[in-house]
């Protein structure tokens, strides 16, 4: 599971700039899906239109944003069957505390992205 070089050029740039203005409110969901012990690996799935994985936690109509924010965890994909292998996957994740880990979906792309969180000043 790599970071896939059409997801770089045709989506990062927007992705990008969204996420300069919701990187502290990702980073400390994804502290608090780990503290109260629902998940070592939470998941952003990201969309421009409402889509059915996890909850909704940043609408983008109401900040200014491109992609909508949900939050979910690695247990909600395996029983929608988007992840096949576990091991594999729990392999390829990276640290949730530098990475946030998101799960873009487009009409023609759908693939997860690990974007490092800004260093604190």
């Amino acid at each position: 599971m790599q970071n896939d070089p059409e997801l770089d050029g045709k989506y990062l740039g927007t992705i990008s700039k969204d996420f300069v203005v919701v990187a502290d409110t990702l980073k400390e969901a994804a502290y608090q899906v780990k503290k109260q012990g629902f998940s070592d690996f939470p998941i952003f799935p990201i969309s421009k239109v409402g889509q059915p994985i996890g909850q909704l936690l940043l609408d983008k109509d109401d900040m200014p944003l491109e992609w909508n924010y949900y939050i979910t965890y690695l247990d909600e994909f395996l029983q929608r069957k988007l992840i096949d292998n576990e091991e594999e996957f729990k392999k390829a994740y990276k640290d949730p505390d530098e990475f946030c880990c998101l799960f873009v979906i487009d009409s023609d792309f759908t693939n997860f992205l690990f974007i490092p969180y800004p260093e604190d000043q």
